[in-house]
C-alpha cells in the first residue's frame, strides 16, 4: 500500500508543473501523455484541490480549472517544477535509454543521446559514474531504419524490401506499419502486409530497402486488435516443416531463425520445428550448422542431409589422398 501511496504522491506533485507547462491541454491527450486513464487523471486533479501549503484554507490550496476539455492551473502553491529524479532513478532511467538505443527502431537516436546527456548533466557523479566533459558524437541510424520510423510516425505506407531467413528469399512488399516492437531482444516492424493479407513481423535488420509511400497507412480495423499479432512463426500449411534437434551450446540459432520449441532434452538440446522453402536451402542450412544440428524429419529433408553430408566426406578423403 505504501508503494502505491508514494507512486501516486510522485505523480500528482508532478501533475503541476506538467499543466503549468501545458495550459489547457484536454484530459484525454494529457492522459496519453501521462500514461494514465482519464479517470485516474481527474481522480488525481480532484485530489489536487486538496494539497497545498500549511494554514491549508482559500490561497493556500492547489486551485485548478479543468474539465476534459481543457485543464489549467490558476494557483500553483510553490510547486512550479517537476519532481528532481534521485541518484537511483536516474541511473535506472539511463541504463533503459542505452538499452533502447542499442535496439534499432525503437527511439529516434539522437534524441535519446541527448536526453542522456541532459540526466547525467543533472544527476552527476552519482548517477553516470565518470561524467566526462569530452563531446560524444549521437549514435547512428541506418537510413532504412529511419525511413521506416518516418513513415510509422507520419501514418503512411511503405515500400520494403525483405530477406526472409525461413524461405532464404528476398522479395518486394507494401506494408501498412502498426508499430515498432521488441521480440526477444530484436526490433520488429508489425505490419499489415497487403501481399499476405495479414498482420506480419519484419525484423528490422532484414529489411534491405524502404521507400515511404505518399497514401496512408491503412490496417484493416481488426489489425490492430489482432491476439496473433506478436506472433512471429505464422505457419504456412503448404510449406514442408522440418524437425530438428538443437545442442545446447547452439540454441543461439533460434534467434537467428524462424523456429519454434516443441520440447527440451535431458541432455539440454532442445527440439524445435521450422517451415522452409526448398530442400536445397534447409540441407544447407542444417549441413552449415555441423553437429550442432541433427535432422530428424521429414524423410525428403533426412534423405538429402545425409546424401549431401556423404558428398562432402568423399571429397575430401580425395583431397586427402591426393
Amino acid at each position: 500500500m505504501s508503494v502505491r501511496l508514494s507512486s501516486r504522491l510522485a505523480r500528482l506533485l508532478n501533475l503541476v508543473p506538467y499543466f503549468i507547462a501545458n495550459p489547457g491541454i484536454s484530459a484525454a491527450d494529457a492522459s496519453a501523455e501521462l500514461g494514465v486513464t482519464t479517470k485516474q487523471l481527474m481522480d488525481d486533479l480532484n485530489q489536487l484541490w486538496l494539497c497545498g501549503l500549511p494554514g491549508y484554507g482559500p490561497g493556500d490550496l492547489i486551485d485548478l480549472s479543468f474539465s476534459e476539455d481543457s485543464i489549467e492551473v490558476t494557483f500553483s502553491a510553490g510547486i512550479d517544477r517537476p519532481l528532481r529524479l534521485t541518484s537511483t532513478e536516474a541511473t535506472a532511467l539511463l541504463i533503459a535509454l542505452r538499452s533502447l538505443v542499442e535496439m534499432p527502431g525503437m527511439v529516434d537516436p539522437s534524441a535519446a543521446h541527448r536526453a542522456i546527456a541532459k540526466i547525467e548533466a543533472a544527476a552527476g557523479v552519482a548517477a553516470s559514474g565518470d561524467p566526462s566533459d569530452e563531446t560524444v558524437d549521437p549514435p547512428s541510424e541506418s537510413p532504412t531504419v529511419s525511413t521506416v520510423r518516418g513513415a510509422l510516425a507520419r501514418s503512411h505506407a511503405l515500400d520494403i524490401t525483405y530477406y526472409s531467413a525461413s524461405r532464404d528469399v528476398v522479395s518486394e512488399r507494401t506494408v501498412d506499419p502498426i508499430r515498432i516492437v521488441l521480440v526477444d531482444d530484436q526490433s520488429y516492424l508489425q505490419a499489415w502486409c497487403r501481399a499476405a493479407e495479414g498482420v506480419r513481423l519484419f525484423r528490422l535488420d532484414r529489411i534491405d530497402a524502404a521507400t515511404e509511400r505518399e497514401d496512408a497507412s491503412s490496417p484493416p480495423a481488426g489489425a490492430m486488435n489482432d491476439g496473433d499479432a506478436l506472433d512471429l512463426f505464422h505457419d504456412d500449411p503448404s510449406l514442408p516443416l522440418a524437425r530438428l534437434v538443437v545442442a545446447p551450446d547452439h540454441v543461439w540459432i533460434l534467434d537467428y531463425y524462424p523456429m519454434n520449441r516443441t520440447s527440451e532434452l535431458a541432455d539440454g538440446s532442445i527440439e524445435v520445428s521450422m517451415r522452409f522453402a526448398t530442400l536445397d536451402w534447409m540441407s544447407r542450412l542444417a549441413l552449415g550448422l555441423g553437429s550442432g544440428v541433427r535432422v530428424l524429419g521429414p524423410p525428403a529433408l533426412v534423405r538429402e542431409v545425409t546424401v549431401r553430408a556423404r558428398d562432402a566426406l568423399d571429397v575430401y578423403r580425395a583431397a586427402a589422398e591426393i
